[in-house]
């Protein structure tokens, strides 16, 4: 059925768009090639930079933040061992979630000093894991451990030596690992869970991975980011921790999370994650992807925000190898435009394997000690000890007793406590100008992938024109240059040209300029007669049979983020061609139209959702906009295949939200009973119309309606 649905996916690509579209190429996937291009100067970087970071948090779930409810924390359970204490702690980071981990601190603490997270990758029960004899002896004799004691518990071995140079450790667990009980490791970590389990899958009470979830940037990377961040307000909490000497490190998933945090909260001054940063293979796990997340973007840019503070990192026989040669000379160059060449390094380790070892873990201890001043001799060693059992360490016992585990229930709860708490914040932005401009429509903005200031060089490539009487048609091609973009379009030119053009979106295309006969229908017919010119685009693979389902690339994991993470959804590619309309028509070269005195929109059937989110970013550069939505909305939909799907699209108070960004401009609004209270609170008593007659009058009444 997969290679049915791929054949007619493929067929249909053929008859629909040109082949100088990049839009054909295959999907990119997390083992594409992501380089990062230093800016040509800081003025520009730090733009880039904010466009990057609001990408993560984007799709990360975070923008704006949840509601930053109270932690509860619990710290019990202390463990007394040499010159130091072992602290047992949960609390939450959203009503319910708990996060679980080990609290390090230095006995007879004078003043205020570092603190450090560490964050931990993909090996189960990472916190309580202890080697086996064998593998630490061979670890020694490879010359990544250094002692057969110590050697047994890589995590311990790093929070020891690190509380031991005078710091406060946080190390806690990812979710779906050791005490993190609330949600399984299989759902968390797609170990054998292929199926978008369809209980799951519902317009009300959706689970994670779910269209609806992913429509409202819910995913397990975004609840494991949020968990670091309240874990950095907890840490914080802590009267003796220096809030100007905080870091972070972490190894493969946990780097991941370390140059994510370190990205998106200014609060960390220096990060080191390990196994992680690459041109190369961006994290194979579901809590490492994100739908939005990497799309014209990767690791290396991820680690980059964080400059020019210190930050390390390694390489390893794994896809970090070639770090020396593609990736680190970037960083380090963008760095040397800070002044701070110096404040980046890269430990080499070529003949280690994927791990944290005792010498990457010494060249983190001897990074730390350099830049935090902890006057230690440098290179710092690691010493040895004796790692306390996984019994000792736990969190959960009949004192403080363990949430449920892997329920269903309660992932429901959290996913919709998070839709409330994000709703309320987005309505309250949604009613002023200011909240619209600074919430709504930079996220509109990573969702789409694409702005009016950034819809590229547009030029018109004509083919042919046929005399029609009052009006000439022409064919052609807009050719999107700065993106390698193409779509098939129409104009309808009159030959005593008003000045006005109306882009008219159907979802048959260009096609639906006419009625099957041939010739105008008469609502555009109408608009040629007033003296408007018309333009009409086959958006991408409009122009033959309907497209069913989009292409999503192979992975064993049904998860959305694997596709979407990398690649726009259909929708904004659609919406992306819009935009290359609207650039054209305001371009000195415009085509058969020069200089119009006005752009108009109009927009039928599945066409109207994406001229919907075009004008929302198109800003003044259209004049008014007729749209029929049909009463669409992204949070009904239960495929992420849809061609209509589009991450994100429902958070931000779904399409009334998108409409609500066209205000103040007029706008005319069909497929709706009533007018959606976000738009009537954005727009006001003026400038909003919604007509409630007979559809078969929708598209005349439109045409009347843009003559004014």
């Amino acid at each position: 059925m997969k290679d049915l649905v791929l054949f007619s996916f493929l067929l249909n690509i053929s008859l629909m768009a040109s082949a100088e579209d990049v839009r054909l190429q295959p999907l990119k996937d997390l083992k594409g090639y992501f380089p990062f291009h230093p800016p040509e100067s800081l003025s520009g970087w730090e733009q880039r930079k904010e466009e990057v970071r609001r990408q993560i948090l984007v799709a990360t779930g975070l923008w704006p933040m949840p509601e930053k409810t109270p932690l509860n924390a619990v710290i019990h359970g202390k463990i007394d061992c040499d010159g130091y204490t072992v602290e047992k702690v949960y609390f939450e980071s959203a009503p319910g979630l708990f996060v679980t981990g080990n609290l390090y601190r230095p006995k007879n603490i004078e003043g205020k000093v570092p603190g450090v997270m560490f964050a931990h990758g993909h090996r189960k029960d990472a916190r309580f894991d202890i080697n086996s004899e064998s593998k630490v002896r061979q670890s020694i004799a490879d010359g990544a451990e250094r002692f057969e004691r110590a050697g047994r518990s890589t995590f311990q071995a790093l929070c020891r030596q690190v509380v031991k140079m005078g710091c406060v450790v946080w190390q806690w667990d990812m979710l779906g690992d050791s005490d993190a009980i609330q949600f399984s490791r299989d759902l968390v970590h797609g170990h054998g869970v292929v199926d978008l389990r369809p209980e799951m899958n519902k317009t009300e009470n959706w689970g994670l991975f779910s269209p609806q979830a992913e429509a409202r940037c819910q995913n397990v990377m975004g609840l494991q980011t949020l968990n670091s961040v309240r874990g950095l307000d907890f840490l914080l909490s802590l009267p003796e921790v220096d809030p100007d000497r905080v870091a972070i490190t972490g190894a493969s998933g946990g780097g991941t999370q370390t140059m994510i945090l370190a990205a998106i909260d200014d609060r960390i001054d220096l990060s080191f994650p390990v196994v992680m940063v690459s041109t190369a293979m961006q994290g194979g796990c579901p809590c490492e992807n994100a739908s939005l997340l990497r799309v014209n973007t990767g690791n290396v840019e991820f680690a980059a925000l964080f400059a020019p503070k210190p930050q390390g990192m390694n390489s390893a026989d794994d896809w970090t190898v070639e770090m020396a040669t593609k990736g680190f000379p970037e960083l380090q160059q963008l760095y040397s435009a800070y002044g701070k060449k110096d404040n980046v390094y890269l430990k080499r380790g070529e003949h280690f394997p994927h791990n944290y070892n005792a010498v990457t873990r010494s060249a983190f201890y001897t990074f730390l000690n350099q830049h935090f001043k902890l006057g230690f001799p440098s290179p710092v060693i690691e010493q040895d000890f004796e790692p306390l059992p996984p019994e000792q360490l736990t969190v959960w016992n009949e004192q403080h007793p363990a949430p449920k585990a892997a329920d269903p229930d309660f992932e429901r709860e959290l996913l919709a406590w998070l839709d409330v708490d994000a709703g309320k914040q987005l309505r309250a932005a949604a009613a002023t100008a200011e909240g619209r401009q600074e919430v709504l429509r930079p996220a509109l903005k990573v969702i789409i992938g694409r702005s009016f200031e950034t819809a590229g060089e547009v030029e018109w490539v004509p083919k042919g024109e046929q005399d029609r009487g009052n009006f000439v048609e022409r064919s052609g091609l807009l050719r999107n240059k700065s993106y390698d973009e193409e779509v098939n379009t129409t104009w309808l030119c009159p030959k005593e040209w008003n000045g006005h053009v109306v882009i008219w979106l159907e979802e048959a295309g260009k096609s639906g300029l006419h009625l099957t006969d041939g010739s105008v229908k008469p609502a555009v017919q109408t608009l040629l007669q007033a003296g408007a010119a018309v333009l009409g685009t086959d958006l991408f693979l409009q122009g033959g049979d309907p497209v069913t389902q989009t292409r999503a690339v192979e992975n064993r994991r049904e998860f959305a983020g694997y596709t979407f993470g990398y690649n726009h959804a259909l929708f904004a590619q659609r919406a992306h061609d819009v935009l290359s309309m609207v650039s054209l028509l305001r371009s000195k070269d415009a085509g058969p139209c020069p200089n119009p005195k006005t752009v108009s929109l109009a927009a039928w059937g599945s066409a109207g959702p994406v001229a919907a989110a075009a004008g929302a970013l198109a800003g003044e550069a259209i004049d008014r906009a007729a749209i029929d939505t049909q009463g669409f909305r992204f949070g009904q939909l239960l495929d992420y295949r849809d061609p209509m799907f589009l991450p994100g699209g429902a958070k931000y108070l779904d399409l009334p939200g998108l409409l609500a960004l066209h205000a103040p401009r007029p706008l005319w609004l069909a497929g709706e009973k009533n007018a959606p209270a976000i738009l009537t609170a954005a727009y006001g008593s003026d400038g909003l119309e919604v007509f409630t007659g007979e559809a078969a009058l929708q598209e005349a009444t439109a045409s009347e309606w843009l003559l004014k």
